[in-house]
């Protein structure tokens, strides 16, 4: 997975520079066919880079499900977490850029196309061609093209500002997704340091607790192997005292015995004398 992520991080990276190597390419040609083949290949080239954003984005969410088990773990998946998010994020970023940049400049060149036409046009004329509010500025430059010397060379450009302006309604929705993308990204980068830094904390009590029961279970083994040496010793104590006791009690009932039959011997022989 993670494998998987980096090298579309790396897709997506190439994918902008080939955007941006269309774009110039649009902007430099004045080969209306190619021009438009050119025009085709960007767009699907767009389509697949917004697949691919859609694409990580979840990938890199689905990290977060992901269940980890000791503290050392969660904190490596943190870091990896943090490396995507931010090689993402710094490619996001660079075709940000490069989607500003170049709506600028197609807007400077509906600025020239423009002023071909009426040379002498007002700031709010430019603007309002430019930036083709509410389709005010197809209105504006229709009109100055009506009272123009230069027709031919003005419908040339009137038709080039019409494309120009299809160009940049399409970079402004991508500029939208992309600034969308990177709330998504903010939202993603808050729950999944909270969900880690929760796991690494459940994983480290547990490990606390596993750690304290193992201590509990030593010392629980210990005091067994105490309590049955004592009980040894108690056995063997008892068994000493007994056989102790046996032998003074042996020994007593065989000092009497013989002291006995030492005054049985006395008697008899008292008896063989008087006789």
């Amino acid at each position: 997975q993670v494998t998987y992520i980096q090298d579309g991080v790396d897709q997506f990276r190439n994918n902008v520079n080939r955007i941006s190597e269309l774009h110039a390419r649009t902007l430099d040609s004045t080969d209306e066919a190619a021009n438009r083949q050119t025009q085709a290949l960007l767009e699907d080239l767009v389509n697949q880079t917004r697949e691919l954003s859609n694409d990580l984005k979840r990938r890199i969410q689905s990290l977060d499900s992901i269940p980890t088990g000791r503290p050392q773990d969660a904190r490596i998946r943190k870091n990896q977490l943090a490396l995507l998010r931010s090689k993402f994020v710094e490619v996001l970023q660079s075709y940000q850029q490069v989607e500003r940049d170049y709506r600028a400049r197609y807007k400077q060149r509906v600025e020239r196309q423009f002023r071909i036409v009426k040379p002498d046009a007002t700031p709010e004329e430019v603007r309002a061609v430019v930036d083709d509010t509410s389709g005010g500025g197809d209105q504006i430059f229709a009109q100055a093209l009506s009272v123009s010397d230069r027709y031919r060379e003005g419908r040339a450009a009137y038709r080039e500002v019409q494309e120009r302006h299809d160009e940049i309604r399409k970079i402004e929705q991508t500029l939208e997704e992309l600034a969308q993308m990177f709330n998504d990204m903010s939202v993603l980068i808050n729950q999944q340091d909270e969900s880690l830094d929760a796991i690494q904390m459940t994983a480290g009590r547990v490990e606390a607790d596993t750690t304290a029961g193992l201590q509990q279970t030593e010392k629980a083994v210990e005091h067994a192997r105490s309590a049955r040496r004592k009980r040894w010793i108690c056995f063997w104590l008892t068994v000493l005292i007994v056989l102790i006791i046996v032998g003074i009690v042996v020994g007593v009932v065989v000092s009497q015995n013989v002291s006995n039959n030492h005054k049985n011997n006395s008697g008899s022989g008292n008896n063989t004398s008087s006789g």
